[in-house]
């Protein structure tokens, strides 16, 4: 049994979900029901990003403190995700007591390392906001390339930048200018680190191809060292003599959840959290591409920087962005597809489905309310749907509800036998869509073979045969299943139910004779007219 970590990045607490936080968020749902379901000890963890510039700006135009507005949006995620079946083993807080002293504790220890010095530097800083930025929220047009940028990152030519080096900068709240005001902080030499960092990417040919790329150019530009300290009044303050008044900038602790919230997990089962972070465990960081240098050079850097031997990221799993209906998401326009809404008019499987089955696992996606409606009704209720109902309604209708005796049919389990060895190797490389592709084939499959077979005729002309179909039939519903289950986890679960069975990840028959309970449409059919809703519905957005 391995030690296994799957760390989902910790949405922002300062605005509401959209689709694109699921569709980056949605495989490490994935990875642990799996890891589950052959047996590993998983830690799945993640947490609502609670402090910094864009929580205290939020609070301020609502006339409320940072807690109360973080508070508010942290209750709202953790809703979003169960209703959409995240099985998180812990989702917390920034703001959470255990994280603020996790975090302090690990300052500690980095501030006696020898890449931790003091420097001062020039901190964008906005007269009208009252407030010192973070890199991200300085807008301006880039030194190297003249596109549109932020203080942070050149999205254009992928330039690592420094606020103070953008031409014509402004603050992203206000749209001002600001101006840049000498402070003494603390720093992190990641640039000492060059050589731990090249071998961690090289080392690790697995991680998808745009983290490998974006981290080489990192490395290529020139590693730069960040500030571990900032002059905000909303954070953890910071734990070193000098520096009471100021806080922990928000990138060097929220990262730091990843290890505070495992903490917690292992005290809550009495795991060993030594061995979680130990040589022995593997860790899986699922995110969007955006934010790929804080788990590839900021995290590892961290980690590095105490000496402690702390367990260095195992695998990458970076999606790319998703586009609605052709445009980029404007959450500042409420150009959007809210989670909180979605939930309430769609089931949540055919939601991970659409975007596991279309997501951005390798480039972007785009959603589009057509695309959706087709993929629920033609693929999830057309196909698997289908071939679930139509089976087990036979079997209701003209087998009193029992499963009639077959053959142990050895092509048809040697398939399933195949199936869960190569969706399970493509899950724990991060290749979703290819999963779920080599399941829905073989659904394909099941669907011809229950056509090609007749039932319906034989059930009057070769009862035997008859029963022989409907026989393989369950059990080839049964082990897809627990198949679909890291997937589509709540029709599994009903699907289980019905036969009794575990979710273990091995092949598993239902012996004839069993007596069904009474069963149901697994998906309702999705009314073409909502496309045209929903797609007016943005239009009028614009």
């Amino acid at each position: 049994m391995r030690n296994i970590l799957i760390a989902g990045a910790w949405p922002y607490a300062n605005g509401s979900l959209h689709i694109g936080h699921i569709a980056g968020l949605l495989p490490g749902d994935v990875l642990a029901r799996y890891h589950r379901a052959i047996g590993d000890n998983v830690y799945f963890v993640s947490g609502s990003d609670c402090h910094g510039t864009p929580v205290a700006i939020r609070a301020k135009q609502e006339n409320r403190t940072p807690q109360e507005v973080s508070d508010r949006y942290h209750e709202e995620f953790a809703e979003c995700f169960r209703k959409l079946g995240f099985s998180y083993d812990v989702y917390t807080k920034t703001s959470g007591d255990e994280h603020k002293e996790f975090v302090r504790r690990f300052h500690r220890k980095l501030y006696e390392s020898p890449y931790v010095y003091e420097k001062e530097a020039p901190q964008a800083y906005c007269e009208d906001c009252g407030t010192f930025l973070a890199d991200r929220f300085v807008l301006g047009k880039c030194p190297k390339c003249g596109n549109d940028t932020r203080g942070d990152q050149c999205d254009a030519c992928g330039a690592v930048l420094e606020p103070e080096t953008l031409v014509e900068p402004i603050c992203a709240v206000c749209g001002t200018s600001i101006s840049f005001k000498n402070a003494k902080h603390l720093y992190i030499a990641i640039s000492k680190l060059q050589a731990e960092l090249e071998a961690l990417v090289d080392g690790h040919p697995e991680w998808r191809k745009n983290a490998i790329a974006f981290t080489k150019r990192y490395i290529n530009d020139g590693l730069r060292d960040r500030a571990l300290t900032r002059d905000l009044e909303w954070g953890i303050p910071v734990p070193k003599k000098g520096y009471e008044r100021k806080t922990i900038y928000i990138w060097a602790e929220n990262v730091l959840g990843y290890l505070s919230a495992s903490k917690l997990a292992a005290e809550e089962r009495k795991g060993d959290f030594s061995e979680l972070w130990g040589e022995n465990a593997k860790h899986y960081y699922v995110h969007g591409k955006d934010n790929i240098p804080f788990h590839t050079i900021i995290l590892p850097s961290l980690l590095l920087g105490t000496g402690e031997g702390w367990h260095l990221p195992d695998q990458m799993v970076s999606s790319e962005y998703v586009t609605l209906e052709g445009k980029k998401i404007s959450t500042s326009q409420n150009y959007a597809i809210w989670v909180k809404e979605l939930l309430e008019h769609y089931e949540a499987d055919s939601i991970r489905y659409f975007f596991i089955a279309n997501g951005p696992e390798k480039k972007d996606a785009d959603f589009s309310w057509r695309e959706y409606v087709h993929s629920h009704n033609g693929e999830l209720l057309g196909a698997y749907g289908n071939f679930v109902n139509r089976s087990l309604a036979f079997i209701q209708k003209y087998c009193h509800g029992t499963v009639p005796q077959g053959d142990d049919n050895q092509d048809i389990n040697g398939q399933i036998d195949g199936l869960y060895r190569t969706v399970g190797k493509l899950i724990e490389r991060g290749c979703f869509k290819d999963a779920l592709h080599e399941i829905f084939e073989f659904i394909r499959k099941a669907n011809k073979f229950f056509d090609v077979k007749q039932p319906w005729i034989t059930r009057n002309t070769d009862i035997a045969a008859c029963d022989n179909t409907l026989y393989q039939c369950v059990q080839m519903i049964a082990n897809l299943a627990i198949l679909l289950s890291p997937f589509l986890p709540f029709s599994s679960e009903k699907v289980l139910g019905w036969f009794q069975i575990t979710g273990k990840w091995e092949r598993q028959a239902v012996l004839a004779g069993y007596v069904l309970p009474e069963t149901e449409i697994l998906f309702q059919r999705i009314d073409k007219k909502v496309i045209e809703y929903e797609t007016e519905k943005l239009k009028s957005i614009l």
